[in-house]
């Protein structure tokens, strides 16, 4: 088990690391709400019913995927995995709600060669297009502003602008690709074309060997991962394993209050005492770190308070019997159709293993808000659970023709939960790291602040500050 690649990233933490000659290494975790995970978070009902409050599917493919499916198998939980293979009807089918009415992504050949409504041509022409199109000369561009160069306006209006408020609930006009989408970025900077990119690869990737979970995650061609009880299974086993391995302290209601940094090393002053450290790995949120370093780092201050959050809210529904009219993964819906609504995920259809065992049911997500929350709601402060409950019910009236009331939901209100990446992103994070290894300082960043916003990518991120710290053997 490498202990130290999952340590920080699934929580809003800071790692501290103290070296001694007569112990090599001390690890304290410092967890500053009173449950570890941060955003993967389950509510499991007594009945057996599972329902997830933030991310509910994982993706298991490329070096990132293995490195999180290797630490799945590490810990055990091989024979809690859901998988979802390419094959499946969540896989095959997601949908985009357009012009009041639900529309079936293009897929197959015939998705590609003819015309698929909301679309008014086939894809072919746009993808024949791409090849000849010349290379960006900006050092950074807006998602929707590349794909529209690349691909054509209609795709970034609707497709585009639909998948950034399903990833990132996010503004595709603001968004950078360069941050945001890298392997696009990529595949125009080395190949010249998106389609050559995808074809003969796009750049460098980490170096991670997948273990035989994912290799069979491969073999099986999985399309995305759940886990029995939930996605909160996983940050719970990785504290338990931790817990037990007697090599790491944790500690949660332990917010951080201030970070002096003096010859001698880190103070870090908690509500109730302070404590020493060499090293600080930071996995809280940018603002949040912002606020705790010393005055005397105002460039790396600057530079996080420049990196900003969106809330969203999410409503988990639960409605007796199969009320869907599609069967797919769900819909997510383009800014000019409703701005703010950003999607419905159809949950019961990937993972019909977190139903209630008895009795037929259906289970939803709506999500809201994001980068038009206070546009649309209001401030997080002063909207209300019944606002945001009706919104979510109405919606899903409206979309799938479904008359029942819900027998079941909660609403979780999800403040500042998903970093946006900004044009000129990647430069703030370059300039942070810069600024810290020019200074000497004894800091490494990771989280969803500067390197992905995904489970895998956080992960990766944990993995990228330990081994640069001590080494690819920890």
């Amino acid at each position: 088990m490498e202990i130290y690649n999952i340590i920080a990233p699934l929580s809003h933490s800071l790692v501290t690391l103290t070296f001694s000659p007569f112990v090599s290494l001390q690890v304290i975790l410092l967890e500053s709400s009173a449950r570890y995970g941060g955003w993967l978070w389950s509510t499991r009902r007594s009945d057996g019913a599972v329902f997830e409050h933030g991310p509910r599917g994982i993706r298991p493919a490329g070096p990132v995927g293995w490195n999180t499916l290797n630490i799945v198998a590490d810990l055990g939980l091989e024979n809690e995995i859901l998988p979802v293979t390419y094959s499946h009807v969540a896989s095959k089918n997601r949908y985009l709600y357009v012009n009041d009415q639900l529309h079936k992504m293009p897929s197959g050949i015939g998705g590609v060669v003819w015309t698929v409504p909301p679309f008014s041509r086939p894809l072919l022409l746009s993808i024949a297009k791409e090849i000849l199109v010349k290379k960006g000369t900006e050092e950074d561009e807006s998602v929707h502003s590349f794909v529209s160069r690349r691909l054509g306006k209609e795709l970034a209006d609707i497709a585009i602008d639909s998948l950034c408020r399903g990833v990132f609930a996010g503004d595709s006009r603001k968004l950078s690709v360069r941050s945001c989408f890298p392997f696009l970025y990529n595949a125009e900077q080395h190949r010249g074309s998106l389609v050559l990119g995808m074809l003969l690869g796009s750049g460098p990737t980490p170096n991670v060997i997948p273990g035989p979970l994912a290799q069979r995650s491969r073999t099986e061609s999985w399309a995305q991962w759940s886990l029995r009880r939930g996605l909160e299974s996983l940050p719970q086993a990785i504290t338990d394993f931790l817990a037990q391995s007697g090599r790491v302290e944790l500690h949660r209601d332990a917010t951080v209050k201030q970070l002096c940094l003096s010859a001698s090393g880190w103070e870090i002053h908690l509500e109730d005492g302070v404590i020493s450290a060499d090293h600080i790995i930071s996995a809280l949120p940018a603002k949040a770190l912002s606020s705790a370093l010393p005055s005397s780092f105002q460039h790396l201050i600057q530079q996080l308070q420049d990196i900003s959050t969106v809330t969203v809210a999410v409503v988990n529904l639960e409605y007796e019997g199969s009320i869907l009219p599609v069967m797919g993964f769900g819909h997510l819906v383009p800014s000019s159709e409703d701005r703010g609504l950003l999607g419905v995920v159809y949950d019961s259809v990937p993972f019909p293993q977190h139903n209630a065992p008895n009795g037929e049911s259906t289970r939803l997500t709506v999500m809201m808000g994001g980068a038009w929350f206070q546009e649309v709601f209001g401030t997080p402060e002063t909207i209300t659970e019944e606002c945001l409950l009706a919104t979510a019910t109405e919606a899903v009236q409206r979309h799938l023709g479904v008359t029942a009331s819900p027998c079941w939901s909660r609403v979780a209100l999800q403040k500042d939960c998903i970093p946006q990446y900004h044009l000129g992103h990647w430069q703030r994070v370059e300039s942070m790291r810069s600024y810290i290894k020019k200074n000497l300082l004894p800091l490494s960043l990771a989280g969803s602040c500067y390197d992905g916003v995904s489970v895998n990518d956080v992960i990766i991120s944990g993995r990228t500050a330990a081994e640069g710290l001590l080494g690819t053997g920890v």
